[in-house]
C-alpha cells in the first residue's frame, strides 16, 4: 500500500465527505472483534464535530471532546490478570493513512487521554489509549493490589498497543505500515518505558516532560515540602513571595542568553544570588525576604540527595519556582507524593506525611515496583531495530525538572559509549525554553504535540509530522520550532529550539522575535 503523506492531511474541520461504506463498516465491526482478554463495551460511528459520549467514563475523567474527523470509536475492557483490567478506547478515522499510534497518560493516570486520541485521529492515525488500569488520578487502587500497580508501572501501554494493532488490522484491510507513540509527563515516562522494555512496539516514540526517575520524582515532592516547611512556620514563604523571588531570578538570569525577553533559555547557565532579596528582617514584607527565607529558597532550589549522599533528583529549574509554589511549596506534602507513600511504599492507610524521612526515600527507591523508574539507559535494542526517539522538556517546568531529562540523556551516552553526534542518529532531545509542564509558559512553547500546543495557523509545527518525516523519510529534526502566541491566538514569534546538548544564544542582528537571530551553540 502507498501511504498517504502526513504533510497533505486535512486540517481540523476538513473531514472527508461521508460515505455509507465507512459508517456501515463501523456499525458491523463489533461482530468481527474476537480478541483474547478483550470485552467490547461499545462500537459507534462518530461524525466530525459530534460530542464524544462520556457515559462509561469515570466521573473524574469526564470532559467535553468533539471528534475532529469522522471515526469509528471502540470502547472495551482488556483483562490483564484475574485482579486487574484496562479501560481502553480505539479511534479509527475515515481519513486513515496507514499509521498507528498509542497514547499515554498524565499524573497517576486513571483517564484515557481522549484529547490525544482526537489529535492523532485528526491526522489520519488509528489510535488507542487506556486508563492505565484504574479510574481517576489517584494511587488508592494500588493498595493491596500489585496487579493494578503493574498496569500503571509498565503493562497498560504495551497491552493497549497489542490490542490496538489487532483492531487496526481487523478494521482496515491494508493493516498499518508504521507504529508510533505519543505521550507527555506520565505519558513521557511510559514512552521511555516502552523504548526500554518493548523496543519492537514502535517505529517512533515522542516522549515529553517525562516523569522517569519516577520514584525519586515522587520523593522529591517530599523533599521540597521539608525544605520549605509548614504554612504556620514564621519564615514560611507565601506564593506571592515566590512570585517576587521568581522575578528576581529572571532579572538575574534572563540576560545570560543575550536577549531581554523574560525567558531563561537554559537554567544551567545561571546561578542566581537569592540573598539580593534580603531586606531588614521584616517578616511581613511583600517585596523582600529574610535571611532564613533565603536559606529555604536555596535549599528548595538545590539537588535532592539521598541518605547515602548520592543525588536522587536534580534541582527545580530556575524560572519554574512561581508555578511550583502552588504544588510543592504550599505547606503540605504534594498529594501524589503522599498517596504513593501511603498506598504503595507503606501500603498502610494510616500512614501520614509527618512520618516521612530520608530513609523513607531510600526505602521507596529500593522497592521500585516493576521497575517503574524507567531510567534504564541501555536502549540498544530500540536503536538496533531502527527506532527513533524524540524527546522534549520545558525549561520552565514546575512539576518535573528538565534537568532530569538531561541526566538521562547523559546516562544513555555513557551506557552506549556514544557521543551526541552518534545519539543523533536515533535519539534527539530538545529543550523548550519558557515552556511549563507539557505546554503553556512564557516562551515559544507551542510545538505541536497535541491540541494544547498545536495551532492551525502554523501547521508545520506538529510533532507527529516531525516524527513521520524522521521515520519514513529519514529527515531528522535539526531544531524544534515553537510558537509564542498572543492573547488572541495569533502568532507573536517563532523560535528554533536547540537539540541537546546545544543551547540558544541571541547573536542578532534582529531582536529576540527573529528566529534567525538566535544561534545553537
Amino acid at each position: 500500500m502507498k501511504v498517504a503523506s502526513l504533510l497533505s492531511l486535512a486540517l481540523p474541520g476538513a473531514a472527508l465527505a461521508a460515505t455509507d461504506s465507512f459508517q456501515s463498516r463501523c456499525n458491523e465491526f463489533q461482530n468481527k472483534i474476537d480478541i483474547a482478554n478483550v470485552t467490547v463495551r461499545s462500537v459507534a460511528y462518530v461524525a466530525a464535530g459530534q460530542n464524544i459520549s462520556q457515559a462509561e467514563v469515570a466521573s473524574t475523567c469526564k470532559a467535553s471532546v468533539q471528534a475532529s474527523v469522522d471515526l469509528c470509536r471502540v470502547t472495551m475492557n482488556i483483562s490483564t490478570s484475574d485482579r486487574s483490567h484496562l479501560w481502553a478506547e480505539a479511534w479509527l478515522p475515515r481519513n486513515y493513512t496507514g499509521r498507528f499510534v498509542s497514547t499515554g497518560n498524565g499524573g497517576l493516570a486513571g483517564c484515557v487521554q481522549e484529547t490525544d486520541l482526537n489529535f492523532a485521529a485528526n491526522f489520519g492515525f488509528a489510535t488507542v489509549g487506556t486508563n492505565a488500569g484504574h479510574d481517576g488520578d489517584t494511587a488508592k487502587y494500588f493498595l493491596n493490589n500489585s496487579e493494578v500497580l503493574a498496569d500503571f508501572a509498565y503493562r497498560s501501554v504495551h497491552e493497549g498497543t497489542v490490542v490496538g494493532k489487532q483492531l487496526t488490522k481487523l478494521f482496515y484491510d491494508e493493516g498499518y505500515n508504521y507504529s508510533y507513540y505519543l505521550g507527555c509527563s506520565t505519558g513521557g515516562r511510559q514512552g521511555y518505558q516502552q523504548v526500554q522494555r518493548f523496543p519492537d512496539d514502535y517505529d517512533g516514540v515522542i516522549a515529553g516532560s517525562a516523569a522517569m526517575n519516577f520514584i525519586n520524582l515522587i520523593s522529591w515532592g517530599a523533599f521540597l515540602w521539608k525544605a520549605t516547611g509548614l504554612a504556620d512556620d514564621p519564615d514560611f514563604i507565601s506564593s506571592d513571595l515566590w512570585s517576587v523571588i521568581h522575578q528576581e531570578i529572571v532579572r538575574q538570569c534572563d540576560p545570560v542568553d543575550g536577549a531581554l525577553d523574560g525567558i531563561i533559555e537554559d537554567p544551567d547557565f545561571c546561578a542566581p544570588v537569592i540573598e539580593r532579596l534580603i531586606c531588614d528582617g521584616t517578616t511581613n514584607s511583600t517585596s523582600c525576604i529574610t535571611g532564613a527565607q533565603a536559606a529555604k529558597v536555596n535549599r528548595a532550589l538545590s539537588d535532592f540527595y539521598g541518605p547515602d549522599g548520592t543525588v536522587y533528583y536534580p534541582r527545580l529549574n530556575y524560572g519554574g519556582e512561581a508555578d511550583a509554589a502552588y504544588l510543592y511549596f504550599t505547606g503540605s506534602m504534594y498529594s501524589r507524593t503522599e498517596e504513593w507513600y501511603k498506598y504503595v511504599v507503606y501500603n498502610d492507610t494510616n500512614w501520614n506525611s509527618s512520618q516521612w524521612t530520608l530513609e523513607s526515600a531510600k526505602l521507596a527507591l529500593e522497592q521500585n515496583p516493576f521497575n517503574i523508574q524507567a531510567f534504564d539507559p541501555n536502549i540498544t535494542a530500540f536503536r538496533d531495530r531502527g527506532g527513533k526517539l524524540l524527546s522534549y522538556h520545558g525549561t520552565q517546568d514546575p512539576i518535573i525538572s528538565s534537568t532530569d531529562s538531561k541526566l538521562y540523556y547523559r546516562r544513555v551516552a555513557n551506557a552506549l559509549n556514544a557521543a551526541p553526534s552518534e545519539l543523533d542518529e536515533f535519539y534527539r532531545f530538545f529543550q523548550i525554553s519558557g515552556m511549563g509542564h507539557c505546554g503553556d509558559g512564557t516562551g515559544a512553547s507551542y510545538i505541536g504535540q497535541g491540541y494544547g500546543t498545536y495551532t492551525s495557523k502554523a501547521p508545520q509545527v506538529n510533532l507527529l509530522r516531525t516524527m513521520v518525516d524522521w521515520v519514513e523519510n529519514g529527515k531528522a529534526p535539526e531544531y524544534m520550532p515553537g510558537n509564542k502566541l498572543n492573547a488572541n491566538g495569533s502568532i507573536e514569534y517563532m523560535r528554533k529550539h536547540c537539540r541537546y546538548p546545544k543551547h540558544n544564544v541571541h547573536t542578532g542582528p534582529g531582536n529576540y522575535t527573529d528566529p534567525n537571530s538566535w544561534t545553537c551553540v
